[in-house]
């Protein structure tokens, strides 16, 4: 957290109140936003994403596996976000520890809808080959390279990009397998299938100070906070999760108005983002 004099923390709430922050954007308005794709040749898919000062790349792997017996026609996925070392003074040693396990488990909510993996925004049946037996487990791993503020939302941004990048291989499943029998499979070198990431949701995370509400917070806006909510909604302006943090309890009805807040800003950053994930994609075909 940054340490802010008392004169500092009322000039940035008093910008704040006034629709007038300290680095002249207004409460709704996020910082620029350059995307990067297939940043990682290893991976199925990878991006790279900058919302100010802060960094965050996204890659994703996909492995076969065995669907859980209480999702048998689902796939899985697995977040896991690390903070580098050198992203922030206090990443240092184990510091970076437990933003990491913070921010994991808030996207696991965002994206998947929790552990349960119900109302997920990433559509884990398709991901199933044969129902029962074979699934793609898609591992998503976040890492932090610089951090300026708003963390959530463009490790969000950054991996909507890489799954929009990501091949998954062609699977020929072969005939004949009794029901009990684990059935023989082709994985094609040359054939792959495009993840479909139109239900794919972003993250905006709202951060409440005073009587305000902003997005896409600063380090020195984060120090002076209430509490934020994260949310996620998809095209279609569903709410698919919502996480808090902050020690200040809020109002539902605060509550309520901030994800209304969320919901009318998730469509000019779901049109941001697209288009800039079309650029980085086109360039990339260069």
């Amino acid at each position: 957290m940054v340490g802010l004099s008392i004169g500092e923390k009322h000039f940035i709430e008093g910008g704040i109140a006034q629709n007038l922050r300290t680095d002249g954007r207004k409460r709704l308005v996020y910082r620029p936003i350059q995307i990067e794709t297939g940043v990682i040749p290893q991976a199925n898919g990878s991006a790279r994403v900058r919302m100010g000062g802060t960094e965050v790349i996204a890659s994703v792997k996909a492995e076969l596996g065995r669907p859980s017996s209480l999702q048998p026609d689902k796939g899985k996925v697995f977040i896991n976000v690390d903070c580098s070392p050198t992203a922030a003074p206090i990443f240092e040693g184990r510091g970076g520890e437990e933003l990491s396990s913070e921010l994991s488990g808030a996207l696991q909510i965002c994206l998947l809808g929790g552990k349960s993996g119900a109302g997920a925004g990433i559509d884990l049946s398709s991901l199933s080959i044969v129902g029962g037996k074979i699934c793609w487990d898609l591992y998503i791993d976040g890492l932090v390279v610089s951090a300026d503020g708003n963390l959530l939302d463009a490790l969000g941004a950054a991996i909507k990009a890489a799954l929009s990048n990501t091949a998954i291989p062609k699977v020929n499943v072969a005939a004949g397998a009794s029901s009990d029998e684990q059935p023989e499979v082709d994985i094609s070198d040359e054939e792959f299938l495009q993840f479909d990431t139109s239900a794919v949701p972003v993250i905006i995370t709202l951060t409440k100070v005073g009587r305000e509400y902003i997005v896409d917070a600063t380090p020195e806006e984060e120090s002076h906070m209430d509490s934020a909510i994260s949310i996620s909604v998809n095209r279609q302006r569903n709410l698919c999760g919502l996480t808090k943090r902050g020690s200040a309890g809020l109002d539902p009805s605060v509550i309520l108005d901030m994800v209304s807040v969320g919901k009318h800003v998730s469509e000019e950053l779901m049109n941001k983002l697209d288009s800039e994930i079309a650029a980085a994609e086109a360039r990339e075909e260069e």
